[in-house]
């Protein structure tokens, strides 16, 4: 197996042939540790050639043997490895802070989303929004809304799904039935229009 590149999604692709199987059904955690795998190989190959030639009395960096080509080509293969493994997670990172913003600081994000994560990608995602939100807490303010000042505070809203009733806003409680329309405050409303729960009607 052979890291190939890291794609727009942050997802590790892979080339070769793997006896049969199905890249695209390998768990992401088992891919990443195969990887890992694979660069511990590379570096042992690679110290058990320099050790050999050290042994025959040879210059390694001199010298331009068989087994020095052998060990440029471990020492790059690892060096690829590594780029490829540390894109992937800086990658993912990066999605999952652009998340936090997006859709889940104020609220869980949804099933299945979360079911994408990684442990340890979902306990980042739990850590850098509660670090958002001590942080607003701390200046009371709320820096997830429109960067932009709007022309109109009201904006008039159509819930995409069921969200019940009694649900309490800035200035007022609301039941949220499905298609039904509503005149909210841009701030109460773009946390669900964010999470696809309702969308904005521009006259």
């Amino acid at each position: 197996m052979e890291v190939s590149s890291v794609n727009r999604d942050g997802e590790l692709e892979f080339k070769e042939d793997m006896g049969g199987e199905n890249v695209e059904e390998l768990e992401r955690d088992e891919l990443f540790e195969r990887v890992a795998e694979e660069c511990n190989e590379h570096h042992n190959a690679l110290q058990s050639l320099i050790r050999k030639m050290q042994e025959e009395g040879l210059e390694v960096q001199t010298a331009r043997n068989a087994d020095h080509y052998g060990a440029l080509v471990h020492h790059l293969s690892l060096i690829r490895n590594k780029r490829c493994l540390m894109a992937y997670v800086y990658n993912r990172a990066e999605i999952i802070r652009d998340l936090a913003w997006k859709v889940g600081l104020l609220h869980e994000l949804p099933c299945e989303i979360k079911e994408k994560f990684s442990d340890s990608e979902e306990q980042y995602f739990k850590d850098h929004s509660k670090s958002l939100k001590m942080y607003m807490s701390q200046l009371s303010l709320d820096v997830n809304v429109d960067m932009v000042p709007p022309k109109d505070p009201y904006i008039k809203v159509r819930v995409l799904e069921d969200l019940g009733s009694g649900i309490i806003l800035s200035d007022k409680s609301a039941n949220f039935a499905s298609h039904s329309m509503h005149f909210l405050k841009r701030t109460d409303a773009e946390q669900y229009i964010a999470r696809g729960l309702m969308e904005e009607l521009i006259s």
